[in-house]
């Protein structure tokens, strides 16, 4: 692990990870290629490209596959045995896509937090309305919460997510992105963003060689400008959105991105 962005990429140490940095790798063996895959950065695109590779030629419709994230015959490299894993992470093809971390957290709360989707709202929204948004009692029953239409704001949402209180780790969406794919210990051999998704795609497809066999679906246009950002922030306090910055300075600093300044100093 990186303790700060100075040690990076000077530390790097196959022989330093263990299973628990590998939970979100992706494996495919034919082809020598592991993906670590990021909630809210394209994964569902990245691991319909994975689920390709694993199909083998010829190589069929990226969309055919429905059911991604459950899909069984994605492979992940803490299946493999220690000997395994470690050969595998210095000589298979290493790749992350990444995403700016205050957009990654908009994305976050509106697909799981704004509306209601069952197991966040049980787990989550509920907590987050009685804490912090005044509601003794919440909503229980879907037709319930629908009808009351009360959930969390964006406001709350970062309220939980700077509470020294707040378990920690965080869930895999809003999670820090560097702890999920740990660019200190393991040397990623292709960093793409989100905000470039469609060129790093073809650039990626173009050195594994695939870019005449493998054709993604049309990447989602990122129209979260600075603009827009900055609305979403507004009723966010500047000092919350600070202490939200401290939590995810790492990821800023390790992945390119620059420093909010205009969201952090006015």
């Amino acid at each position: 692990m990186c303790d700060s962005v100075e040690d990076f990429p000077k530390n790097y140490s196959v022989e330093a990870v263990e299973k628990r940095h590998l939970h979100h790798i992706i494996v495919d063996d034919n082809h020598g290629i592991l993906y670590c895959y990021i909630p809210k950065v394209a994964c569902t695109t990245w691991k319909r490209f994975m689920l390709i590779l694993r199909h083998g030629e010829p190589y069929r419709d990226p969309m055919s596959f429905k059911r991604v994230h459950v899909d069984p015959k994605l492979k992940f490299l803490g299946g493999n045995s220690r000997n395994e894993f470690k050969a595998k992470l210095k000589h298979y093809r290493k790749f992350v896509f990444v995403r700016d971390p205050f957009v990654r957290l908009i994305s976050a709360y509106r697909n799981k937090l704004q509306g209601y989707e069952k197991s966040f709202y049980e787990r989550y929204g509920r907590l987050l309305l009685k804490k912090y948004a005044n509601q003794s009692n919440p909503a229980e029953k879907e037709d319930e919460v629908l009808a009351s239409g009360v959930f969390p704001s964006f406001h709350n949402f970062i309220q939980y997510l700077i509470d020294p209180e707040t378990r920690k780790p965080f869930d895999d969406h809003w999670r820090p992105m560097y702890q999920l794919c740990y660019p200190c210990l393991i040397k990623y051999d292709f960093i793409g963003h989100q905000e470039t998704l469609s060129e790093d795609a073809e650039h990626f497809l173009r050195i594994l060689k695939l870019d005449n066999d493998i054709k993604l679906p049309p990447a989602y246009i990122n129209v979260t400008t600075k603009d827009v950002v900055s609305a979403w922030f507004k009723p966010v306090p500047i000092e919350d959105r600070r202490k939200l910055y401290q939590i995810y300075e790492m990821d800023f600093k390790l992945f390119g991105y620059p420093k909010p300044v205009e969201l952090l100093e006015s």
